[in-house]
């Protein structure tokens, strides 16, 4: 009977608990591959938590455009999202644009980012930046 109470009253301290938001905090990355970041994202898609960016996510980080929701989402004055092409690794080992793979990662993107990167020329293996006010235009701040 004592067990019982026991998980009882810890079941009824566990329904009363406010549900905690947390949220993931983006300042410096860089990016990587792509499939380490779909992982990373679902994972943190499924969590529930929000992510704040505020610094720079370039490269793979900016998947996370398409992961999330934009309620989700929110930046800093300090958030900076840089957009290239996507690259791979030849047989030699050198690196080359990746054509589809781009497109893939392009047709991801939530509409407005992608008029944008559209009215900058497309994702090209130069990187482009969006900040500021038209960065903040398109999520809410935080």
């Amino acid at each position: 009977m004592k067990y019982v109470t026991g998980f009882l009253a810890a079941i009824l301290l566990i329904l009363n608990v406010p549900e905690a938001s947390s949220a993931v905090r983006i300042t410096n990355d860089r990016g990587g591959q792509i499939g380490t970041y779909i992982v990373k994202y679902q994972r943190l898609a499924s969590s529930g938590e929000s992510v704040i960016i505020d610094g720079l996510c370039a490269s793979a980080c900016t998947m996370v455009l398409s992961a999330l929701p934009p309620d989700r989402i929110c930046v800093t004055p300090r958030a900076a999202l840089g957009f290239h092409a996507a690259w791979n690794y030849g047989a030699n080992g050198r690196t080359f644009t990746d054509p589809e793979a781009t497109l893939m990662l392009y047709s991801t993107y939530p509409t407005p980012v992608r008029r944008w990167i559209a009215r900058r020329g497309g994702l090209t293996p130069h990187t482009i930046f969006l900040s500021g006010r038209s960065l903040q235009g398109m999520y809410r701040s935080c």
